[in-house]
């Protein structure tokens, strides 16, 4: 393999690595906690593999009893190996047969493997350049559960894995559906080895390995290679050794094993999530959101209370004075409602009454349905995280719409251009009748006395002072009226106004509180996805 077909090796690696745990992070909270601990595992195992050494490629030979396993691992290794082999203080611990014994310490010891044999050169096969460790395991099927613990621990951890079978026992199910099926996507560092063969008829090898082919096949193994072997007649043993030495000498079976590690954990984190995206957080449903809370929160009621506390406050301000004192009698709305003041709304709280079920079932409503819109089309985990949060914020709704609601100017301490120069006027209006009356009680107290009474101007036949009253009745009446008018149309437009600021101070707080956490489930699903495709890509 040259330098940099290894170093682009390396780097798509990284980045699948990365890939996975980003998709990891994102599924936090989300997936089930086993999942992710077994795609945590496999980051580990990758960190501590690739900083162990580079140099050295770990082969790790698996088989059931009787499977003649170590009588192959010893006809592969030579028979110095076997020699050590027998002298093993039990055959519960894994041996090792290495070929370059520099930098493979620190290896074997993160395998755990203390037997450790230094193996001699083997013509055609391993040397001290090759940089080979072989490893005759425990038998899977073992009736000690230490044994079966240390199987599963290496399948793992070696970065090469030689299933030995035999012909009797090739199609057993724990074999198949306890190891290698789970494996699928680890053929490309698997090796298949049917085994004492020398016990079948020649004729009936190859149907047994045909037989064996279309196992594996169905389990997603249609790629692996199998070869025959015997141990005790020596059939097969060069092809082994060939196959376990090409990919030795390739230095690319660690790579490719952390690979098929990375695909097959982003596999269960797909499996665990289900595909699909979610539609997303549209315009209309935020509306629809914003315009059943602000029901909810009693805004219309607000609105109203704007449009008469403006109607009043025109009366007061505008009405005929000899009659607008009894407008005070008549209270405030929206004082009534705590919604005029001078302190800061920061510190308020309006007195709206507080929300009843019928108020309480349209907010849970329009939650769910947002969320369930917002949703849609996502897998079914990533829905329940999505509805789970928008849940967490309508809890906090109640009180944060209020909140909103208090903290809106609404305007009610502005007042209108127009009520000063209509008060203006209806003051003038109120001295020209009192002036009217005052003059015609001067004549009428003249004439009580006796006294010359002189003769009150006249236009067009009618006393001066008779009109003055006149003007001045009417004038208020009618400034009056017309006010009643510009108070009426200006309430409407203060209402819509308040309404328009209301409804956006309802629509930010289902923006912080349901909007835009949503916006965040839904965010990281779609990295999620793009994380966990780019963690698969082979």
């Amino acid at each position: 393999m040259s330098r940099h077909s290894g170093g682009r090796t390396s780097s798509r690696l990284d980045s699948r690595l990365q890939a996975l745990e980003d998709a990891r992070e994102l599924g936090e909270g989300v997936l089930p906690d086993e999942v992710l601990q077994e795609a945590f595992d496999v980051l580990e195992r990758a960190s501590s593999r690739r900083s162990l050494s580079a140099g050295h490629t770990v082969v790790g030979f698996f088989g059931a009893t009787g499977s003649g396993k170590s009588s192959l691992f010893n006809a592969v290794s030579g028979a110095e190996i076997a020699t050590a082999a027998a002298r093993r203080p039990t055959t519960s611990e894994p041996l090792a047969g290495v070929w370059g014994a520099a930098g493979s310490e620190a290896l074997l010891d993160w395998l755990e493997v203390g037997n450790r044999h230094h193996a001699s050169p083997v013509d055609g096969f391993a040397g001290e350049e090759t940089g080979l460790i072989l490893l005759d395991l425990p038998d899977f099927d073992s009736t000690r559960a230490a044994n079966r613990e240390i199987v599963q621990r290496m399948v793992g951890m070696v970065d090469v894995l030689v299933w030995v079978l035999d012909p009797q026992k090739y199609a057993d199910d724990a074999v198949h559906n306890g190891f290698l099926a789970p494996l699928a996507s680890h053929g490309a560092v698997t090796l298949v080895v049917l085994n004492q063969v020398d016990r079948l008829p020649v004729h009936d090898v190859q149907p047994v390995l045909d037989s064996l082919h279309a196992i594996l096949a169905g389990e997603g193994l249609g790629q692996v290679r199998v070869l025959a072997s015997s141990a005790v007649t020596g059939a097969g043993i060069a092809e082994v050794r060939a196959a376990i030495r090409k990919v030795a000498v390739q230095r690319q079976a660690q790579s490719r094993r952390l690979e098929a590690d990375v695909t097959k954990a982003a596999d269960v984190l797909r499996h665990a999530s289900g595909e699909g995206d979610a539609s997303g957080v549209r315009s209309a449903a935020k509306s629809r959101l914003a315009e059943e809370l602000a029901v909810a929160a009693n805004v219309p009621a607000v609105v109203r209370a704007v449009g008469q506390s403006y109607r009043l406050e025109s009366v007061r301000r505008t009405g005929w004075p000899a009659t607008r004192w009894l407008s005070r009698f008549r209270p405030d709305p929206l004082r009534r409602l705590n919604l005029r003041r001078d302190a800061p709304a920061a510190v308020n709280r309006t007195s709206l009454p507080a929300a009843g079920a019928p108020e309480r079932a349209r907010t849970d409503a329009a939650v769910r349905e947002f969320a369930d819109s917002a949703g849609a089309g996502a897998p079914g985990p990533w829905r329940a995280a999505i509805r789970g949060t928008a849940r967490a914020g309508r809890d906090r709704l109640p009180d944060a719409l209020d909140q909103a609601i208090a903290g809106t100017d609404l305007g009610a301490n502005r007042k209108a251009w127009w009520w000063g120069v209509f008060n203006v006027i209806q003051w003038l209006a109120l001295l020209t009748v009192l002036g009217g009356l005052g003059w015609l009680g001067v004549l009428a107290g003249l004439g009580y006395l006796q006294l010359p009474v002189p003769e009150a101007p006249r236009v067009e036949g009618w006393p001066v002072p008779t009109l003055m009253i006149a003007f001045g009745v009417v004038l208020g009446i009618f400034l009056a009226i017309t006010g009643h008018f510009i108070a009426a149309g200006a309430a409407r437009a203060r209402a819509a106004k308040a309404r328009r600021r209301l409804n956006s101070a309802v629509a930010g707080a289902a923006q912080e509180l349901v909007v835009a956490p949503v916006e965040g489930e839904i965010a990281r699903l779609a990295a999620f996805n793009k994380a966990l495709k780019k963690a698969a890509q082979a």
